[in-house]
């Protein structure tokens, strides 16, 4: 008997947003779009204070986090008495293998795995490529977290874990740089008193939306980004709504994902005009950062090469 094949994109990217409300919304999105029933088996990977946890939330809404990020730390840890029999016995679990690894051994966190997906459970878990050596099964959904958000479906063929790893992993310095720069422009358009404006991404970049074309002079705009950059001013955690830019507090909805000093921060610039978006009824400003980051044209900057 043939059996029937379904139809399953290699991936799918999406831009890694910035801030709390956004991450769960693109877990959401991500759960609507990719999880089956049928998945055991989730992969999350990406640098600490990437979003993991977020996206998480955003996927499996209601789901107890094990891990100590923003003071969530279950003890013992549920997984590890998963060969208990009990009717109220939890269907998904999730693990953080990073923090894990602080107190139960990898081959032992494998192997209760491996018990949970046998009977029929599901298990998230957080840094899969740290523990996909020992577990030696793919995820049937792996989620790498860098830049962008990259949603894959493995297969015999692939992609296998480190592939993702080494992806988000070197993508994720453009999306620390690119936040910081967006909050010194923020910075810059206070002194101006403009407040009203959405976020949105771009690559290596940042978007700006106004509903009004805004007065903006986007060379003294630079110059300003640029002298915080020079001087390599420091950038810290403050709380879960604030960053800290050489020790003055400055509002962010993402406040992890940030370089330790503006002086990481690689070629940034503005491109000259604000155009007008037609499908979002938007004036946009557009930063963008890195190396990489020369264009001067707006239709180049999502550019696909093949």
């Amino acid at each position: 008997m043939m059996l029937a094949q379904g139809i399953s994109p290699l991936y799918s990217v999406y831009f890694a947003p910035r801030g709390y409300a956004r991450m769960l919304q693109m877990g959401m999105q991500i759960a609507q779009s990719h999880l089956t029933a049928f998945d055991r088996l989730v992969g999350i990977i990406g640098e600490a204070g990437s979003g993991k946890s977020l996206l998480i939330k955003g996927m499996f809404p209601g789901l107890e986090l094990t891990n100590d990020d923003d003071g969530v730390n279950v003890r013992p840890l549920p997984l590890l008495d998963i060969q208990d029999t009990g009717f109220y016995q939890a269907h998904t679990y999730h693990i953080d293998v990073r923090f894990e690894a602080a107190f139960t051994q990898i081959h032992v966190l494998a192997d209760h795995i491996r018990i949970a997906i046998e009977k029929g459970k599901r298990v998230v878990i957080e840094h899969f490529d740290l523990i996909y050596p020992a577990l030696n099964i793919n995820a049937a959904l792996l989620v790498g977290v860098g830049e962008e958000v990259i949603v894959s479906r493995p297969t015999p063929f692939g992609p296998e874990p480190d592939e993702i790893a080494r992806v988000v992993f070197a993508s994720n310095k453009y999306r620390r740089m690119a936040h910081t720069a967006e909050d010194l422009t923020e910075r810059y358009l206070a002194k101006l008193g403009i407040t009203e404006y959405t976020h949105g991404d771009v690559r290596h970049g940042f978007i700006l939306r106004f509903r009004e074309k805004p007065k903006i002079d986007t060379a003294d705009l630079e110059q300003f980004v640029r002298g915080y950059i020079a001087r390599d001013v420091p950038v810290s955690y403050g709380d879960d709504q604030h960053v800290v830019i050489n020790g003055e507090p400055h509002l962010c909805t993402g406040p992890r994902m940030h370089v330790t000093s503006t002086g990481e921060i690689k070629n940034f610039h503005v491109l000259n005009d604000l155009p007008y978006d037609t499908l979002t009824e938007s004036f946009i400003l557009v930063g963008l950062v890195g190396e990489e980051a020369a264009a001067s044209d707006i239709r180049d900057l999502n550019r696909i090469d093949m």
